[in-house]
């Protein structure tokens, strides 16, 4: 009975037992011990990947509908009950499609850009914290890293853009590139209040400084709006979508993309809005903290909940003016979170 209470409500104990049990077993047979652990970054590594591939295609049908009832209309319900197996229908339909390369693309940049996008989604996991002891690596510069990481996108991004030899392509390249360098300023000062309140840039270390209820949310409201603005805005979530702008870009940076290589893009975008609700449920709302229910199950509350509002911003507002979009951030978005920042640092000088 205990094994199983630590299994559901302090996971990283019996992880780390069936560790140290796999390393005995291990030896036993003469093998290296640097062997398995190789063997288990691989499963570690595939079972986050279906996880992603799942979450994704949940996330793709979860705003189908969401959306639908905003817009009073029905959504999928055709393929599957309830119309489930739509996203699945359309994912082989993108699996068994004819990749086509226009003749005077950069071909390996063209087809290595959408991997790079992915690679920086993938990555991003290593530090998310799904629950009590459920993180692949517990890094001590855990939010640093992540912020770091994600930021390879745009790199994928832009080289998609410029290697599709299409203008429109370019452009909605370099408009990442600069909604990127534009948001990501802020967003950073935001992260940086929270790495003051809580002492740490480790992500369990922040989310135990949120015990008791005591979640930044209710200390720093005004850097959680900074953060979700922000954040819609680094995904390229409407009314940021300004690189793919459809009513003047044709589809920007993924213009000339099809099949394969155009689902990895879009599988890399639907992935990151979740790891932006994790990232701003492990910084403002307590993380996996919650009572009764599991810590994981917390997490993925929270999240989803984030994701929600994310989706409910995107159906309720039109798209910005790339020039206006850009002036938000450097006249509203970096000049507030400075300040509130500056006040933040005040405030826990004057405290301590």
């Amino acid at each position: 009975m205990d094994f199983l209470k630590d299994l559901i409500y302090n996971t990283g104990k019996p992880l780390s037992q069936f560790y140290t049990w796999l390393h005995k077993v291990w030896a036993s047979f003469n093998l290296p011990p640097v062997l398995l652990d190789i063997i288990i970054q691989f499963i570690v590594a595939l079972a986050v990947f279906v996880f992603i591939a799942l979450n994704a295609l949940w996330i793709i049908y979860y705003e189908r509908k969401f959306s639908a009832k905003l817009q009073i209309r029905k959504g999928p319900n055709r393929v599957g009950p309830f119309g489930l197996l739509q996203t699945v229908a359309d994912t082989i339909k993108l699996l068994i499609k004819e990749d086509i390369n226009p003749v005077k693309v950069d071909k390996i940049v063209f087809f290595i850009a959408p991997g790079i996008v992915f690679l920086a989604t993938f990555l991003s996991f290593l530090v998310i914290p799904f629950g009590n002891g459920i993180i692949v690596s517990d890094l001590s510069i855990g939010i640093l890293y992540l912020i770091a990481v994600s930021g390879l996108a745009v790199i994928g991004i832009l080289a998609g853009g410029w290697a599709s030899n299409n203008k429109y392509s370019l452009i909605g390249g370099l408009r990442s590139a600069a909604q990127i360098v534009g948001y990501e300023i802020p967003s950073m000062l935001v992260v940086l209040t929270i790495v003051m309140l809580a002492g740490s840039m480790k992500m369990s270390e922040i989310i135990s400084a949120q015990a008791g209820y005591r979640w930044f949310i209710f200390y720093q409201p005004v850097a959680f709006l900074l953060f979700i603005i922000a954040a819609a805005a680094e995904i390229n979530r409407a009314p940021f979508d300004l690189p793919e702008a459809e009513s003047e870009l044709v589809s920007g940076f993924i213009t000339e993309y099809s099949a394969m290589k155009f689902a990895f893009f879009f599988l890399a975008e639907y992935t990151n809005l979740f790891i932006v609700s994790a990232v701003a449920t492990t910084l403002f709302l307590g993380g996996w903290q919650g009572p009764l229910l599991p810590p994981f199950v917390w997490f993925i509350i929270k999240t989803y909940a984030v994701v929600t509002f994310l989706m409910w911003i995107r159906w309720s507002f039109p798209r910005l003016r790339v020039d206006h979009l850009m002036e938000f951030s450097w006249k509203y978005l970096l000049p507030i979170a400075l300040i509130n920042l500056l006040i933040t640092a005040f405030i826990i000088k004057v405290i301590g």
